[in-house]
């Protein structure tokens, strides 16, 4: 058994914040790049050579991607052979409070749906927690998630009898129909199956893997190459003015579902596609 101080823990999600909005994930740097260099339009050339200026910008100031530096929402795994010194979800909120503040970064929250007042401090933070067995460590995932990619998200319980040209029409529909309004370039994360809310996590998580990979099921990895073709074929374009580049990547995750469902769930970053980690 191993312990872990939560001093650390909230000193490491201060830097996650500060990080995740001041440096684009360079995984994500080159693909933008890549599509500059291939984009036919004129007008999303010039769109993304400013995205691109913006990143580093962003990184030599050390200042925010985007003015809108999001929700915090944080992927944690906890080993079963970790022992703590008290409350880490606290510990991970302090470290957000302090984050925010000595980022600059500007704060999201509000503390209720229908009573629209700041919390001033981006606190609570979005917390999704996984127990590992036999790990005496602990993983952080930091993902600023900004509200105009976030608005564009959905849960669809389409019919097993739509199948997969059902899964592919309803995604492409729905990303056509969000045009500009999650800021394009985007990257799109699918969650199939599972339950309503595990769709939808699934979606999110998809969204913190590698722009370079595909997924390790047939199908899945399949469905990823057919989307962003047909995403990319719809001319939204960089910010939803037309153009070849419209998602840079389309990331899918897959769990088994109830024979009489088929739960389907779309989760979209914006071109900036924040997130940063670190294992304690």
């Amino acid at each position: 058994m191993r312990e872990i101080k939560l001093d650390l823990v909230t000193q490491e999600v201060e830097r996650l914040c500060i990080e995740s909005n001041y440096f684009i994930c360079q995984d994500v740097f080159e693909k933008l790049e890549e599509a500059y260099e291939k984009e036919e339009s004129e007008v999303a050339k010039n769109i993304l050579g400013q995205i691109l200026e913006n990143d580093r910008i962003a990184a030599e100031e050390q200042v925010p991607i985007c003015q809108d530096t999001g929700l915090a929402v944080i992927f944690l795994e906890i080993g079963t052979e970790v022992k703590l010194n008290g409350d880490i979800y606290e510990a991970i909120n302090e470290g957000v409070r302090r984050g925010y503040e000595k980022g600059y970064l500007r704060k999201s929250s509000v503390r209720h749906p229908l009573d629209r007042v700041n919390t001033k401090d981006n606190t609570p933070a979005i917390i999704h927690t996984k127990l590992v067995a036999g790990s005496d460590k602990i993983k952080i995932i930091m993902a600023p998630k900004g509200g105009g990619a976030e608005n564009m998200s959905t849960v669809k319980m389409l019919k097993p009898a739509d199948g997969i040209e059902g899964v592919k029409k309803f995604v492409v529909d729905f990303v056509k129909n969000a045009s500009g309004n999650p800021c394009p370039p985007i990257f799109v994360g699918i969650g199939l199956g599972g339950t309503f809310e595990k769709a939808a996590l699934l979606a999110k998580q998809a969204l913190l893997r590698d722009v370079n990979d595909e997924s390790e099921k047939p199908i899945d990895a399949q469905l990823e190459k057919d989307l962003l073709e047909l995403i990319n074929k719809t001319g939204v374009g960089p910010m939803g003015l037309g153009g070849m580049t419209t998602a840079i990547a389309v990331k899918v995750e897959s769990f088994p579902c109830h024979i009489a469902s088929l739960p389907l769930a779309i989760n979209i970053n914006c071109h900036a596609s924040r997130h940063k980690s670190v294992v304690l």
